[in-house]
């Protein structure tokens, strides 16, 4: 709260609209009336941020397509709750949330169809796909789905595909083109595990795969395999809860006295790109006790 700018974003690290949606939702999670409770202000600020950010013509939020994921997912659990008439201070803005986020769920799609293995990349225009990227975009597609704006199940599908492709038999889950080197990153094991989840593709093998590597692997709470460990915690804790309860419940508590010995006295965590970042992960990793958020509901 005391590291917000007045624009919306938060200092300390790495910023964007994917590190202001990642803090939006963070105190969406914490259960707060977001019009008038305590934090209301940060979040009337966090929402102006994104929506003063994002391209009024294509859409598109930020310097590259993680921040549009995560902005687009943030704005799918904000629409709905957030009253557009509190946001701006004279009631009146570019648009409202639910526009921004049609917009932003058409620049996704958009980005789709052009790419030929049906996922994502850093840029809109890219012709290649990324299990890491992609699942910030996906995640975001299927909350802004959920929040009832209308995404193809074409477009789900052929994400899909790409995640199936990307599975190994082992539960291991390649990192970028059509196919890739399986190596253990829990990160993108759990991410694969999420997006099968909440597309409602329980019946897959490669789903029952990655669950299992995952729950194989539960006491390693740490950083394993490739990428930041915040950011590898914020997937395992949604994969674990959507895909094995009662695993989550063994590896929450674990998560739980892990951060109890990294947290701050100020109440944040550090990490590779800045205690903004780090912190947002960390509590939306905790978040899932609490089930506030709708793409946290099983």
């Amino acid at each position: 709260m005391k590291t917000q700018t007045e624009n919306g974003n938060w200092t300390g690290g790495q910023s964007g609209p994917g590190i202001t949606g990642l803090g939006l939702m963070a105190f969406l999670a914490s259960g707060e009336d977001p019009n008038f409770g305590l934090y209301s202000n940060n979040v009337r600020r966090a929402v102006r941020g994104l929506i003063n950010g994002q391209d009024g013509g294509t859409g598109y939020f930020g310097a590259s397509m993680y921040d549009h994921g995560f902005a687009m997912l943030a704005l799918a659990e904000a629409y709905g709750v957030v009253d557009d008439r509190q946001v701006w201070p004279n009631g009146k803005g570019p648009r409202t949330i639910g526009i921004a986020l049609e917009l932003a769920v058409r620049a996704a799609l958009t980005s789709q169809r052009k790419n030929s293995l049906g996922g994502w990349r850093y840029s809109p225009q890219a012709t290649d796909a990324g299990t890491s990227v992609s699942g910030a975009i996906l995640v975001g597609l299927l909350a802004a789905r959920n929040a009832g704006i209308e995404v193809p199940d074409e477009a789900v599908d052929r994400a899909i595909s790409y995640y199936k492709g990307m599975t190994s038999a082992s539960g291991q889950v390649a990192y970028s083109g059509g196919i890739g080197g399986f190596d253990e990153s829990l990160a993108r094991i759990s991410i694969a595990s999420l997006v099968y989840s909440l597309a409602r593709r329980k019946d897959l093998p490669q789903f029952k795969a990655t669950t299992a590597y995952l729950v194989d692997k539960m006491e390693f709470t740490g950083r394993s395999g490739f990428g930041w460990e915040d950011y590898q915690r914020y997937y395992q804790a949604q994969a674990l809860f959507q895909g094995d309860v009662e695993a989550w419940k063994k590896w929450n508590k674990m998560l739980i006295r892990q951060l109890k010995t990294v947290q701050q006295p100020d109440g944040g965590f550090q990490g590779q790109h800045g205690a903004a970042v780090a912190t947002s992960f960390s509590l939306l990793a905790l978040a899932l006790n609490y089930k506030f958020l709708p793409i946290y509901e099983r």
